[in-house]
């Protein structure tokens, strides 16, 4: 198969192999950590949660992304990218210690936010890194190939952290800070092999400035590079509309995601550790879903193209969803979640495809911070819509109608567009 001639000689290149390295160890531990604040926040016997607290927590942690996000595309079209990694990584280790120790002090929410806030802040900078570093160690014809494997490795990465942190937390009772411990030192471990990257590898291409910007300069130059991005963004019309209906298939997930986790707290389980269980298979069949998005977008990209193979990820996903999820019980589901993870994923990877090979490598880094806003923005949207629509054992057929409709408009916007882009 020409996927599997790809990979082989994908993963004999060097540096695409320690930047691989690089993402699956720093994913593995967001997984471990993320999983680690859910639970904490959601599954925790004592919290009694509701869709709208499960909006708020979303929108606590994930909404300042979209002011650190233009502030990450300016310095990583400045910085040294493999720099980014090295000390991103080693600041997430210290502050991830930081926070299970408040977690065992039982501290006021707030502080405790505050500090997940720290950790997630600086994961923009390094995922942002990761995909712009992509295109200098592959060549472009096989870049579409590089990005199914790269970030769909990274996501299971995600799904195995993730995984490893429901088994501790299911195993050892009241064992959240040991989780969060454990994401610490897998952070630690993904700084150690940054350093098997050479210093000038990943770019920029221009050398980086002799000094660093003050505060009032870094929001000149976080204003004026969105701006930028946006402008250079918006004269190619291919990654445009990929990153659109990128947005609009991201809102769609976030909205189902808050209603599976309120019908696996409260519809299907008797109790926390029940529906922890329940999640973290849902969880790991959508990751199976990501792996299937691995194996068969490449194929399905050299006939369709990028954008044709995102129509078809948003029209099946119109037409499997609901025909699943109206059911609202568990096995329907958690088929549902296979199809979400495969189509989520696969366009995901049009994407990545579309903005690496339009955009020009000077501004990919402030393109992809731009990618990370609306990425964000969408999901929280997608919950706090969610909260208003769910109730509180999660079974919402207008909801799940709703997200119907707008993959199915995602399709018909994109099918009218019906150029090949490869």
């Amino acid at each position: 198969m020409p996927v599997v001639r790809d990979l082989r000689v994908l993963l004999r290149l060097r540096d695409f192999r320690n930047l691989l390295a690089v993402r699956l160890l720093s994913q593995a531990a967001d997984g471990v950590y993320q999983v680690a604040l859910a639970t904490y926040v959601v599954f925790s016997p004592e919290k009694q949660t509701s869709p709208a607290a499960v909006a708020s927590a979303m929108a606590v942690l994930l909404l300042p992304y979209s002011v650190v996000g233009p502030f990450a595309g300016v310095l990583l079209d400045r910085w040294r990218r493999r720099q980014v990694f090295l000390y991103g990584n080693l600041l997430r280790a210290f502050l991830a210690c930081v926070t299970g120790m408040l977690i065992v002090a039982d501290v006021p929410d707030w502080l405790f936010y505050a500090s997940a806030l720290s950790v997630t802040a600086v994961n923009r900078f390094v995922l942002a890194g990761l995909a712009a570093s992509l295109p200098r160690v592959v060549g472009s014809a096989r870049l579409a190939t590089a990005n199914a494997l790269s970030p769909t490795a990274g996501t299971l990465a995600a799904v195995t952290g993730g995984g490893l942190a429901f088994l501790v937390r299911l195993l050892v009772s009241d064992s959240n800070a040991v989780v969060v411990l454990l994401g610490a030192a897998l952070y630690l471990c993904a700084a150690l092999v940054s350093l098997r990257l050479a210093i000038g590898v990943l770019g920029p291409d221009h050398p980086p400035g002799r000094d660093h910007p003050s505060p009032a300069q870094g929001l000149m130059l976080a204003a004026r590079g969105m701006t930028e991005g946006l402008r250079h963004l918006a004269e190619r019309p291919e990654a445009a509309r990929a990153l659109t209906a990128m947005t609009l298939m991201r809102f769609c997930y976030g909205a189902l995601f808050v209603m599976l986790l309120m019908l696996c707290r409260y519809s299907w389980s008797e109790d926390e550790a029940h529906g922890l269980a329940l999640l973290g298979l849902a969880v790991g069949v959508s990751g199976a879903g990501f792996f299937a998005a691995a194996v068969v977008t490449p194929w399905l990209v050299d006939r369709l193209g990028t954008l044709g193979t995102i129509t078809l990820c948003a029209a099946g996903a119109a037409v499997l969803v609901p025909a699943l999820g109206l059911f609202f019980a568990p096995g329907p589901m958690l088929a549902a979640a296979f199809v979400l993870g495969l189509a989520t994923q696969g366009a995901k990877i049009c994407t990545d495809t579309v903005v690496q090979s339009r955009v020009d490598d000077a501004f990919r880094g402030r393109v992809f911070s731009v990618y990370d806003v609306l990425f964000n923005v969408a999901f929280v949207g997608a919950a706090a819509v969610a909260s208003l629509m769910l109730p509180a054992d999660g079974r919402s057929a207008p909801l799940l109608l709703c997200v119907t409709a707008l993959y199915a408009a995602t399709a018909v916007l994109l099918r009218r567009h019906g150029r090949r882009f490869t």
